[in-house]
């Protein structure tokens, strides 16, 4: 049986930041790494899913890429009380065959054929932001997709790094010193050359 007969199956994951929960599904949602964050409804014109998922009135914010959906509550919610229901709700959404996007995937946001910088890829135009880019890639993006995130490289000028967080990581209480500590240290050893990590929360 090939993927795309399989049925969805999606079961949710805490993430270090409590106000969001990532959930994950047995099956591919977004094709070759493509991001997408909507922060209200009405960024969502074209994105159906996104749209349903609105309705609970509790859902603050979706993020969506590859096989996961990571959504972020408002507070007075625990997560305890919603989890079952959205995660069966995610399913049948899924198995009914209805769409995520409706368009193109520059349509997907605010109804608009636009740039809408949902996946954030910089291009690397020096050797040595293309050897951060590949850090980022190997060794930092699948512990942050882990915690149900995304992290994009930006730029890179005189020993400044600059990168995007997006999903659980955006707003996450423990990033900057995620960032600090974690990241920092890595290029330490791996490339010195980045004296200092700043995140952008878009």
């Amino acid at each position: 049986m090939s993927e795309k007969t399989l049925p969805y199956m999606i079961y949710a994951e805490v993430t270090p930041n409590p106000a969001t929960m990532k959930f994950v599904a047995n099956r591919v949602l977004v094709e070759d790494g493509a991001v997408y964050e909507f922060n209200s409804e009405a960024e969502s014109a074209n994105a159906p899913f996104a749209q349903r998922l609105f309705s609970f009135p509790f859902i603050q914010k979706i993020f969506i890429t590859q096989n996961f959906i990571t959504l972020t509550k408002m507070e007075g919610i625990e997560w305890d009380d919603v989890m079952l229901e959205l995660r069966e709700y995610i399913s049948n959404y899924l198995n009914a065959g209805q769409p995520l996007f409706n368009g193109t995937v520059e349509q997907a946001k605010n109804g608009e054929t636009q740039d809408t910088g949902i996946t954030d890829h910089a291009k690397a135009d020096t050797p040595i932001e293309e050897r951060i880019v590949e850090i980022l890639d190997e060794y930092i993006r699948p512990a942050v997709e882990g915690d149900g995130g995304a992290i994009h490289f930006k730029s890179f000028e005189e020993g400044r790094l600059n990168v995007v967080l997006k999903g659980a990581c955006s707003g996450c209480p423990s990033s900057s010193v995620t960032l600090k500590a974690g990241i920092k240290a890595l290029f330490d050893r791996m490339l010195p050359e980045v004296k200092e990590v700043v995140a952008e929360e878009l």
